[in-house]
């Protein structure tokens, strides 16, 4: 809530908010007004089409049903058909009569059913099939209708649906049949689907618009092409209708179902078509929407470059000299006068700032370096002075070797500490400084403690601040080292990944001694800097914390453990240059 509270109190905020309460209710209800009459021009068109459908489909429906109340006091009531159920070798000529007379029976009366392409009856024992046809076709179209039959029959005769009429594929076209059986004796009535689609053809769907057959499972028997190529769905709701395809190609679609068989009747009505008819009121109302929302984008757009623009360039100018960015300063663009004077005020006021800033600032840079060095000068004065006493014990018994060995590392000593001023030193030189001031302490105590130092080629020549392991280091035998057991003293370098920033060199000082107290550990937990000076203790690891601070700021680390079982350990961890 802190971070989103600052951008809803803004100028940009209010602007906008305040333009969209004034064009967004207006644009709301030109687009509502506008789909609302879309709306109601659909369902009237969906209705009067859904009427038109319903009243056709009612009309087939009823043929079909008079095509059944024909069919079933035929298949149970003409004594031909109780002679077709006994094989013809019972009797061939009274089965052959029985099977003209049949015929003759469907033939006369196919002309009370315009709707049927033909009748037939099926004698299964003798597997011989009476069909009767109109005249409709040529003798090859008859004959194939002939063969889907038998096809049909082949596959159907077993079902145990005979109550309904069916839709059956054939190889090049779409049929409708009724099978009835009666014994041995099937009785049915066929339909080419192109003699139902005739009334639909003259349906005014549009030129791109129109009605077709589809089972009960949605496949179009007619339409195939135009249903495949616009990606048209065929489900449709049962009151009401629905709008399928992509793009420009949308259509209307709405159906009535058979309640005699399998099929549905579907009218496509493009919705283009549709759109046509819709009063002029509508479409003035969409262009007005349009034009308020393109006025109110132009509105927008003014208001941004002439008022917004300006004042982001200055809002952004703060925000890069509250993040510190002292260079930052406003970008002088075309703008108005009032800004213009703005710009140009705030310019030179970043100017004035910036030398006095850079004044101060090297103000402090020299106090700090003055610290620094005199920080980087700090001397144990014992030391030199111990150092001095084993010189003089040396030359009392005449061990002149270990008097040239002490007086060459003292020597190399010194002038480490005395021959640069500067900040920063080679990890090279820090190692070499500490492995010499180790060995004038093993000089001083003999057979007391062992050390190793770790010189890995690759960190040697990252820069650390002089004396930083050294000083550590001589915490440890200060407080690590003792006459009754051999210490043990290592320094390893290792390196950190980082992925939020640069990488980290690692220095561990390491001893086999007891450890840190409890009450030390707690006491170096804190990072007190004044502590250490009260009463001249831990006046080493003050230094070492006050010259990282001043060097690196919070990028450098001191941690003080100890090691189950090994001794104290000194992480020193300071940022690498790549």
């Amino acid at each position: 809530m802190r971070r989103i509270r600052p951008y809803l109190n803004s100028l940009r905020f209010k602007f906008i908010a305040a333009v969209l309460v004034i064009f967004v209710p207006l644009a709301t209800m030109l687009v509502v007004n506008n789909l609302y009459s879309v709306e109601v021009v659909r369902s009237q068109v969906a209705q009067s089409n859904k009427n038109m459908l319903s009243l056709y489909m009612g009309q087939i429906d009823r043929n079909l049903v008079e095509v059944d109340k024909y069919m079933f006091p035929t298949l149970e009531g003409n004594l031909n058909v109780l002679d077709l159920e006994f094989p013809k070798s019972r009797d061939s000529d009274r089965y052959q009569i029985a099977k003209i007379s049949m015929f003759n029976t469907l033939k006369d009366n196919m002309g009370y059913y315009p709707i049927l392409e033909s009748f037939f009856v099926y004698s299964a024992l003798n597997q011989e099939l009476i069909v009767a046809q109109n005249n409709q076709g040529s003798f090859e179209e008859r004959e194939q209708s002939r063969q889907e039959i038998l096809r049909m029959l082949e596959q159907e005769m077993e079902t145990n649906d005979y109550s309904n009429w069916h839709v059956w594929k054939g190889e090049q076209n779409y049929y409708l049949f009724h099978l009835l059986k009666s014994g041995n004796v099937y009785m049915g009535a066929w339909i080419n689907s192109s003699q139902l689609m005739v009334p639909l053809n003259l349906i005014d769907l549009g030129e791109s618009g129109a009605a077709l057959i589809t089972t009960d499972k949605s496949e179009p028997i007619s339409h195939v092409d135009l249903v495949n190529d616009k990606e048209l769905s065929l489900n449709f709701p049962k009151q009401s209708y629905t709008l399928t395809g992509q793009g420009n190609d949308t259509y209307l679609v709405m159906g009535e179902p058979s309640t005699q068989g399998n099929f549905n009747l579907v009218a496509l009505v493009p919705e283009s078509t549709i759109l046509q008819n819709l009063p002029y009121l509508q479409r003035i109302s969409s262009i007005i929407t349009l034009a308020g929302v393109f006025f109110l984008l132009l509105f927008i757009f003014l208001m941004r470059h002439m008022f917004l623009k300006p004042i982001k360039r200055i809002v952004m100018a703060m925000r890069r000299l509250r993040d510190g960015n002292w260079e930052s300063r406003i970008e002088q663009k075309p703008a108005s006068t009032e800004f213009e004077i703005v710009n140009e005020t705030f310019n030179r006021m970043m100017e004035e700032i910036v030398h006095l800033k850079i004044n101060v600032y090297e103000e402090k840079l020299n106090h700090q370096r003055a610290e620094l060095r005199h920080l980087q000068l700090q001397i144990n004065p014992h030391f030199f002075l111990n150092s001095l006493n084993i010189i003089y014990n040396l030359a009392t018994v005449k061990d002149f070797a270990l008097i040239q060995e002490m007086t060459k590392c003292l020597v190399s000593y010194f002038r480490f500490m005395f021959r640069s001023n500067s900040y920063l030193i080679p990890l090279r030189d820090e190692l070499n400084h500490t492995a010499n001031y180790l060995r004038i302490q093993q000089l001083r105590f003999p057979d007391i403690f062992q050390y190793r130092i770790d010189r890995p080629e690759a960190f040697l020549d990252q820069e650390v601040p002089p004396l930083i392991v050294q000083t550590m280091v001589e915490n440890t035998i200060k407080y690590a080292v003792n006459m009754d057991k051999l210490i043990y003293i290592s320094v390893e370098v290792g390196k950190e990944e980082s992925a939020k920033g640069p990488s980290r060199l690692l220095l561990h000082i390491k001893d086999t001694g007891p450890g840190f107290p409890d009450e030390v550990l707690e006491w170096l937990a804190q990072e007190r800097e004044g502590a250490a000076s009260e009463n001249g203790e831990q006046i080493g690891i003050w230094n070492a914390r006050r010259r990282l601070r001043l060097l690196y700021q919070d990028r450098a680390t001191i941690e003080f453990y100890n090691e189950p079982g090994q001794g104290a350990v000194v992480r020193i961890g300071i940022p690498m240059q790549e």
